[in-house]
């Protein structure tokens, strides 16, 4: 029998992907190409989101995915696509794009403060109902339009998120999920379906809000148009995507409840599968979002920069290493681990202060810093500081595991550990010995482009469910399990840390030192 193949869409942050999957879940062949966000002129923290550039960037890399794999586009069953959460798109009554921005986009500082103003209590109101804050939410930006764009605002029909425009290009349906569209914050974790009242309420137009399908379902089919620019088949059948990370997550295999995973990128994700009936905490800590998989949601922590902190320190301080890597023809991060290992378990107490754990209610940052270093050049020195970075992310994400246990009751023996540091061996025992259970590691480096892949399958019947596809279709590499004399070591360094990080916030709200990152509207 015949090949055939399931293409999958993934629209970044920093970049467009096309991925082509056969139907056993092998990576066939991957196009990217990178794109950037506007910064609109006058207006302050804005990305805008280039449609014209950004389509044809799209059609590119399903062209050359096409051209690389060396197939026939009929073989292409299915397609569907994932992309950043809380991007949004608005459209015209005849459905051409007016507006949109990036996630990224923080424009709408005033309007979350008017907000916060002028209808109290309104976000912990929405919170209950949607899990999410104003600060990332779609609200406060169709404020901005109306506010700042009358005359955009006022043409508004529909509204969508941008792995949604992606599948609209394609098929010329506008439609949603529950796992991206409530990340809008317009959203009933409960109903899985739009908070129409929650728009009225502010004074946004209800009517916008498109057809809300489960991932996994075949909304249409390649037009005519799409297939000239694309090269795809016009019987290729266009299904359902979702949010990057939920979508990663089922590429990872958790599509249960109780399953946990953390997504070590540039950020770091720490997700915990909950009933859809789980109501959001009361002190709004933690994000809480729909699953890609029907009853079920996702308590979401986040760590910022986790990612980014290492690059930083990477380029900053460990030119040898770097050059070392080049000599060896290795990864610079390979041999920081190697020297790492020789520092013992806590890192001789040195405290890194950057991403404070999930305050999603009112939350901001620390100054970058560095606490408890001493002037012995032997136990202090870049590579101590190294293992402390690492152990902190990993301090971080079980702070905010314990959020979500506290409020949710649910439990794990496990995490799935995934992403770029995921690949650090020092560092995926780091994250065993300070959450003090097993980690897996999944032989997968394209989780979310998977995810969606499995999302296309299930619409044409190449999988029953998500659940299915993970349970076939994810293997895992290598697991680790935790060191409890470590554990203790860590336990008393993540109360040490808090207590620090507290003093440290204190030094901001004094303005002698500057946030690293404050939510907008703060």
């Amino acid at each position: 029998m015949k090949q055939k193949y399931l293409l999958a869409i993934d629209a970044g942050t920093g970049s467009i992907r096309a991925a082509l999957f056969d139907t056993n879940g092998n990576q066939i062949a991957v196009s990217q190409k990178e794109w950037v966000h506007l910064e609109e002129e006058g207006v302050a923290n804005s990305m805008g989101f280039d449609f014209t550039t950004n389509w044809n960037l799209a059609c590119n890399c399903i062209r050359e995915v096409i051209k690389t794999a060396m197939i026939d586009p009929k073989d292409i069953l299915a397609l569907s696509a994932t992309s950043m959460r809380e991007g949004i798109v608005v459209y015209d009554k005849d459905g051409r794009e007016l507006w949109g921005v990036a996630n990224v986009d923080a424009r709408a500082s005033k309007e979350v403060k008017y907000l916060k103003e002028h209808f109290p209590e309104i976000e912990e109101q929405f919170y209950e109902q949607s899990g999410q804050t104003f600060a990332l939410g779609a609200l406060p930006r169709l404020m901005w339009l109306k506010n700042n764009r009358p005359e955009i605002y006022e043409k508004v029909d529909k509204i969508s998120m941008i792995g949604d425009w992606v599948l609209a290009k394609l098929s010329s349906v506008i439609a949603s999920d529950p796992s991206n569209g409530g990340t809008t914050g317009i959203f009933d974790l409960q109903k899985r379906n739009w908070a129409r009242g929650m728009a009225q309420k502010v004074g946004i137009k209800d009517g916008i809000f498109p057809p809300v399908y489960e991932v996994g379902t075949p909304i249409g089919s390649v037009t005519k148009e799409a297939s000239e620019l694309t090269s795809l088949d016009v019987a290729t059948k266009v299904v359902m995507g979702g949010g990057d990370v939920q979508l990663g997550s089922a590429g990872l295999g958790v599509v249960e409840v109780g399953q946990v995973a953390i997504l070590g990128g540039s950020f770091w994700q720490q997700v915990v599968n909950i009933p859809s009936a789980t109501k959001p905490p009361k002190d709004m800590a933690i994000r809480v979002n729909p699953h890609v998989i029907d009853g079920l949601s996702q308590a979401e922590g986040i760590t910022f920069f986790s990612g980014l902190v290492m690059r930083w320190f990477r380029d900053a301080f460990c030119e040898l290493e770097k050059l070392e890597a080049q000599e060896r023809g290795c990864d610079v991060y390979e041999i920081l681990e190697q020297k790492a290992t020789s520092v013992p378990a806590g890192s001789y107490e040195i405290l890194p202060i950057f991403s404070d754990s999930m305050k999603y209610g009112k939350w901001y940052h620390a100054a970058p810093s560095f606490l408890n270093l001493g002037i012995d050049s032997e136990a202090y020195n870049r590579i101590s500081m190294f293992r402390a970075l690492e152990e902190n992310a990993a301090i971080v994400s079980s702070i905010n595991l314990e959020k979500i246990e506290k409020f949710s009751g649910v439990t794990c023996n496990e995490i799935v550990f995934a992403g770029g540091a995921s690949k650090g061996k020092l560092w995926s025992q780091i994250v065993a010995d300070v959450l003090g259970k097993k980690v897996k590691i999944p032989k997968v480096t394209e989780a979310t482009a998977l995810g969606a892949a499995m999302a296309a399958g299930v619409g044409v019947g190449v999988f029953a469910s998500l659940a299915e596809a993970a349970k076939k279709l994810v293997i895992w590499e290598r697991e680790y399990l935790p060191n409890k004399q470590n554990k203790q070591v860590y336990d008393t360094l993540k109360t040490k840390w808090q207590k620090a990080y507290q003093a440290q916030l204190k030094l901001v709200d004094d303005n002698i030192t500057t946030s690293m990152w404050k939510a907008p509207g703060l």
